[in-house]
């Protein structure tokens, strides 16, 4: 694999840090740090440039938080200057070579491959019925606090060769343990973390029917003894090259009898359903005539058969 150089040059200039600036900012523009920022925007940007040429630039301190949905977790929060500043600055030049590795299954957090994208993928992969008769739906443990700081390095290393810009991905990624949700860069890191797996998937083990959000995978196979194999071969993968271990909640059954529950929808041969708790939150919302949640829940709704489910809430589209 070709290793790249001459990177950091680029993510530092002040062309650079200025583009960064601006779509850091974007729906964000009442917020206090952002406003702190543009009082001395021209000044803050030059200082900017100056430290990370300097490779004096430390990661602020984070500050966090918890949200209880989908599931309960804490989500970790940087000043807007300096770091999600330098944060969008090196994705600028980073995000295509991240793409050029990410396989064509791989979703959450990348343009055009969002969880509809990854929907309408999966229907069209279930109208082949006679080889997607069983399904092996997993998800990995405590995945965003369990990445390896070391492994992540190296695999970048086999990508990039730069070494200042090694240098400032290692500040970042040792800011904290894990990686944090929240962070701008975590997704991308994330995504690239796996995308070595991804790889041994689709070419060494030639699966046809895989798809992966973040950490949830979903495996079609018309063999259910083959789908067992490869799940244990995917625990010995995880172990042994990412330190990352199959939650117990493991699957595999039949897709006739109990469809597929992935990215808020249940997906069967024949129809796709939303998902129970999203109908009920639906429900709800309707009912308390919540006229800002309406539009997105029928955003979910006409990406699957809700016909029935929109005549009955009698809502006007």
């Amino acid at each position: 694999m070709k290793r790249i150089g001459n990177l950091y040059k680029k993510i530092i200039s002040i062309d650079n840090l200025i583009n960064a600036d601006s779509k850091a900012q974007r729906g964000k523009s009442k917020q206090y740090g952002v406003i702190l920022h543009n009082k001395k925007k021209d000044e803050n940007i030059q200082k900017l440039h100056e430290i990370l040429k300097g490779k004096t630039y430390k990661t602020s301190p984070y500050s966090s938080f918890k949200v209880y949905e989908p599931k309960e977790r804490e989500v970790f929060r940087l000043p807007y200057y300096p770091d999600r500043i330098v944060h969008h600055a090196i994705m600028n030049i980073l995000e295509p070579i991240f793409m050029s590795v990410f396989t064509a299954d791989t979703y959450s957090c990348i343009k055009g491959r969002g969880i509809h994208s990854l929907a309408n993928k999966l229907k069209g992969s279930l109208k082949n019925e006679s080889e997607t008769k069983y399904c092996l739906k997993i998800d990995i443990k405590k995945f965003y606090p369990n990445v390896n700081h070391d492994i992540l390095k190296e695999l970048l290393r086999r990508k990039f060769k730069d070494k200042d810009l090694l240098w400032l991905l290692d500040e970042i990624i040792d800011s904290v343990e894990g990686l944090p949700v929240g962070n701008y860069l975590s997704q991308y890191f994330a995504n690239f973390y796996l995308s070595y797996f991804d790889h041994w998937v689709k070419e060494d083990k030639k699966v046809k029917y895989y798809y992966r959000y973040c950490d949830d995978i979903v495996i079609l196979s018309d063999n259910k003894q083959y789908l067992h194999s490869l799940l244990s071969e995917i625990k010995i993968y995880f172990l042994e090259c990412l330190m990352l271990s199959v939650k117990d909640n493991y699957q595999v059954f039949p897709i006739a009898s109990r469809g597929i529950d992935f990215v808020g929808y249940v997906f069967y041969h024949t129809h796709t359903l939303l998902r129970k708790r999203i109908k009920k939150n639906m429900c709800k919302a309707v009912k308390k005539n919540k006229t800002k949640s309406i539009p997105s829940y029928m955003g979910w709704a006409k990406h699957c058969n809700s016909n029935n489910l929109i005549k009955k809430l009698a809502i006007n589209e």
